[in-house]
């Protein structure tokens, strides 16, 4: 799903990497082709009469402005990257810099899948990681192996993990909000598109946030599923945030709870822990499939960002 790319002029980090990308006349026209028809890079290079080495540099500046997406695609001679548009428009955000708003800096943690603190999960359970599966699935000992820290994936059919971020940067802050990210669906075997679960959040302990996941999304390839996943199991999620803030706490843009920044003591001991899964005694027990920066559709792992004024 192409989605619209806002750009804060506050945030000039992220500003410089999009506007370094859409500076070059050659990256332009290659995104113009890209509206109409995905390609890969030798079709890109042979289109623009490049050297493939700089075709490839050019995808990768676009990519890393998230103005594309690549998918790799298996082909009759191996298997091959295919390059497509990922947003639909651009938003130019000034309204931080007007009507004296205050204005914050964002700074991103990004958690990988595998390093939970804690954990309690029943099978149907598993990780796989980009190269291949790790552990025996169906078996929680598989939970506690060293390797679990190249996850990409992560199932189970109720039980949590418990990831912990650490707050030495914003500790003695004053913390706006605090937003998490991430890309889960229910679990089936196989995968069913129609198979709900009720997902649970919580954090520094308080349960704030219950969704239901319609199903356990497959029939496509997500589109950063590695090629050795079969096409019969689960490929991708919905992207949900869970944001915390002076008024309180919001699921995907929604109130879920009146627990704020103060009495949930945001940032006030060394980490903040975030703990996801299905809790036994819900109506729906469907499991959850957790996806990091190497499967589903979206290429990160679980994200928290704190707001912080400046």
């Amino acid at each position: 799903m192409k989605n619209r790319i806002v750009v804060d002029m506050d945030n000039t980090e992220q500003s410089a990497v999009l506007f370094k990308a859409l500076a070059s006349p050659v990256r332009l026209e290659m995104l113009k082709s890209l509206i109409d028809k995905p390609a890969n890079i030798s079709e890109l290079a042979e289109r623009f009469s490049l050297p493939l080495s700089s075709a490839a540099l050019h995808v990768r500046v676009l990519e890393e402005a998230g103005l594309i997406f690549i998918q790799e695609k298996r082909g009759i001679r191996g298997s091959q990257k295919i390059c497509a548009i990922f947003f639909e428009d651009l938003y130019l955000n000034l309204a931080p810099l007007r009507n004296n708003q205050i204005v914050t800096r964002d700074i991103l943690f990004r958690m990988p899948l595998g390093n939970y603190f804690d954990c309690s999960v029943s099978p149907p359970c598993g990780i796989a990681g980009s190269k291949g599966p790790i552990g025996i699935d169906d078996a929680s000992s598989t939970f506690y192996n060293p390797a679990r820290t190249h996850a990409q994936l992560i199932w189970f059919t109720s039980g949590y993990l418990e990831y912990r971020f650490g707050t030495m940067n914003i500790q003695n802050k004053n913390i706006r909000a605090l937003i998490f990210s991430f890309e889960v669906c229910s679990e089936a075997a196989g995968y069913n598109n129609d198979w709900p679960s009720d997902i649970t959040v919580w954090v520094n302990g308080k349960e704030l946030y219950r969704f239901r996941s319609a199903g356990d999304f497959g029939g496509r390839r997500g589109l950063y599923s590695p090629p050795w996943w079969s096409e019969n199991s689960s490929q991708y999620g919905e992207l949900h945030h869970l944001e915390i803030n002076e008024s309180g706490s919001y699921g995907d843009g929604i109130k879920c709870s009146d627990l704020n920044l103060e009495t949930l003591h945001i940032a006030q001991k060394d980490f903040i822990s975030f703990k996801i899964g299905v809790k036994e005694d819900a109506e729906y027990v469907g499991g959850i499939n957790i996806f990091g920066e190497h499967f589903g559709n979206y290429n990160q792992n679980i994200e928290m960002v704190a707001k912080l004024e400046r």
